[in-house]
């Protein structure tokens, strides 16, 4: 299988990522998810890109950029309910019966939509209007609110549907990590550069050296892995498609969290405080592995 970008895949990603240090700095993302950012994206076409003729390789490219970028929202669920719900479209797997249900970014939905094995149903977000809001939610830049129960809502998509939604999006979470990731060993290995200590930069010593080798592993193995799935969901002889996936979700899952920390330890004192967006790496890291299953579920699943 060869991982070798196109031409065209190389001007998608650098495209994508020339948005995202446009119009999604420290400062924006920070902001947190609105209609405005929504609206930015949607033009770009990050959510229209299947129905634009586009590989599942070529957007898991993209979803790894905005991971890099750490934007805020519900990316996925919009993504993969283009064409059949319209507007910002935010959703979760049915909870087994007794478990808490929180939803995210509530406030910003037109509609939620909630998956299960026998389909997909669409809730109308405002049926969903009187939600407890969490008052501190794990990750700044994700709203959630918790509910009771769901209304029955309206059936959209049947069971293979569903099947198919599973898959892409946990591919499409994957990546996602894969990118979040690779930002925390690129700002890792920045600081250790510009950091000096003894009259050298910090990166120049060897325990350091070492730290950051690992970040770099683990972001190129969780991409590997990724890119991987991707072929996969999109030429289905190749392989094991479930195998794929859920590897994929569990190495990009263990490397967005492990690189998180590990940029954290590279920039010392400092990574510790609410100025330095390493925190929101690591917490959004650990909201993601909620999501479309955990890398433990999935290794069970795996060595099963």
């Amino acid at each position: 299988m060869n991982f070798d970008l196109s031409d065209d895949q190389v001007a998608l990603r650098d495209a994508i990522r020339r948005r995202c240090e446009d119009r999604f700095d420290s400062t924006r993302v920070r902001a947190g998810f609105d209609a405005d950012a929504f609206a930015e994206l949607a033009d770009a076409g990050v959510f229209s890109l299947r129905a634009d003729g586009f590989a599942w390789a070529d957007v898991s490219l993209v979803f790894q950029e905005l991971g890099r970028a750490l934007v805020p929202g519900p990316l996925v669920w919009s993504h993969l309910a283009h064409g059949l719900v319209d507007g910002i479209v935010g959703g979760l797997e049915r909870p087994a019966t007794g478990q808490p249900i929180l939803l995210e970014h509530l406030d910003a939905l037109d509609t939620l939509v909630v998956v299960d094995d026998d389909g997909i149903v669409a809730v109308p977000a405002d049926a969903l209007r009187g939600a407890t809001p969490l008052d501190w939610p794990l990750d700044p830049l994700t709203p959630l609110h918790r509910v009771d129960t769901v209304p029955a809502g309206t059936r959209v998509g049947d069971a293979a549907t569903a099947r198919g939604w599973r898959d892409a999006g946990r591919v499409l979470v994957a990546a996602f990590q894969a990118g979040m990731a690779q930002a925390c060993a690129d700002r890792a290995t920045a600081y250790a550069l510009a950091r000096e200590q003894f009259n050298r930069p910090i990166g120049s010593f060897q325990a350091v050296k070492h730290l950051l080798a690992d970040l770099a592993v683990r972001a190129e193995v969780a991409r590997a892995a990724v890119d991987a799935a991707a072929c996969h969901l999109d030429d289905p002889d190749v392989g094991d498609v479930d195998r794929a996936v859920r590897t994929a979700k569990c190495l990009a899952g263990e490397a967005a969290l492990a690189n998180a920390k590990g940029s954290l330890q590279v920039h010392g004192g400092i990574g510790f405080t609410w100025d330095v967006d390493v925190h929101l790496y690591l917490k959004r890291a650990w909201l993601l592995n909620t999501t479309f299953g955990s890398p433990d579920e999935h290794a069970e699943v795996l060595a099963s």
